[in-house]
């Protein structure tokens, strides 16, 4: 019994040491993000135009403050939200290659931006609207509304069909909006399919302050959602079986978890663009780092770690001395891929928590 416990003891405290080490390492690559860029800024100058120091030049002040800053955050924000509705989808398929994005929800977006950029603009409808919105914005509405339209085509079914069929359905809904995507690509204009490819590429640098207002409550909103999720996700491991003799009322919660999944990924998509594979990653590695299954440790974990690699991919995207960033898309794939491949075979209990 006295082994026993201090065992558990030793474990909290290395999983203490763990998270205090990930956000030492958030902070850390945050900060060199900030500082690399079209031109290599002084950490010292960098701190200064954070903190508000008059003398620092105010040219570097813009650009930390109206550029990097911004962009900084929004990588944050979305690398941890990808994270944790990737957690949230193996949770509920278990299946741990499973993330928001065989919902459809990626697909939904593309079609919403496909039919404004393909279909609207070439037939004289402007990215401008009465109302003054933006173009940047007109496509974040067009990618969040295909998102909860996408959303709203899997809810009907999960009231009547299982888990496996019901990522089944996902897969073929993302296949059929492929399809539509493409069939919209062959009767557009070469102009306007440059600027569809652009956004599909993602990118973290879209977030303006303004926008931010509504991009980081909605994800903070998402990521408190997930606390009261905790306990259900938790029986959820055990079996849909298990969890409901433990009082667990299985459907309304999986399709509570499907919403909160699908509020991170469409704003995420909605603003930054379709990114991939940081919802798959960063949830193998906490639980590779934590050897845990409990999600009072991983979803705090893979916020840190989203955030840590949605930074390190946007960071590597960035051309020095250069004013052009290579598709982030890109630079997840060949980050990601590997760190599926190597926690997939290294993690020796994945077939214990998945079952």
């Amino acid at each position: 019994m006295v082994t026993m416990k201090r065992t558990a003891e030793g474990g909290a405290r290395q999983r203490k040491v763990i998270f205090v080490l990930l956000l030492c390492a958030l902070i850390a690559v945050a900060m060199l993000s900030i500082c690399l860029g079209s031109s290599l800024l002084p950490l010292g100058d960098v701190l200064g135009a954070i903190f508000g120091d008059k003398s620092v030049n105010p040219v570097i002040g813009q650009i930390v403050v109206e550029f990097r800053l911004p962009r900084v955050l929004s990588a944050m924000l979305g690398g941890g939200a990808l994270a944790v509705a990737g957690l949230l989808m193996q949770t509920v398929f278990r299946n741990p290659l499973a993330d928001p994005y065989v919902l459809g929800v990626n697909a939904g977006a593309s079609l919403g931006v496909a039919l404004v950029l393909l279909v609207l603009a070439p037939t004289g409808v402007a990215l401008t609207d009465s109302l003054g919105l933006s173009g940047q914005l007109l496509i974040v509405v067009a990618a969040t509304s295909g998102s909860i339209a996408a959303l709203s085509v899997v809810l009907v079914f999960a009231r009547k069909v299982d888990v496996m069929s019901l990522l089944i359905i996902g897969l073929m809904m993302s296949y059929v909006v492929g399809a539509l995507v493409s069939i919209l690509m062959f009767f557009s204009m070469a102009e306007r399919l440059q600027t569809f490819f652009i956004w599909s590429y993602g990118d973290f640098g879209n977030v303006s302050w303004s926008q931010m207002r509504v991009f980081g409550p909605a994800i903070v909103l998402g990521l408190c959602a997930t606390i009261v999720l905790i306990k259900p996700l938790n029986a959820l491991l055990l079996g849909e079986h298990y969890a409901e003799s433990l009082g667990t009322r299985v459907k309304p919660v999986r399709i509570a978890i499907l919403v909160v999944a699908s509020l991170l990924a469409g704003t995420v998509t909605g603003f930054c663009g379709p990114i991939g594979f940081l919802g798959i990653a960063a949830p193998h590695l906490c639980r590779y780092l934590f050897k845990s299954g409990s999600h009072a440790i991983l979803i705090p974990g893979s916020i840190l770690m989203g955030a840590i690699l949605a930074l390190s991919a946007d960071m590597l995207s960035k051309v020095p001395g250069v004013d052009v960033a290579l598709p982030l898309n890109a630079i997840t794939a060949l980050v990601g891929a590997p760190v599926i491949i190597v926690a997939l075979v290294r993690q020796r209990n994945l077939k214990r928590v998945f079952g």
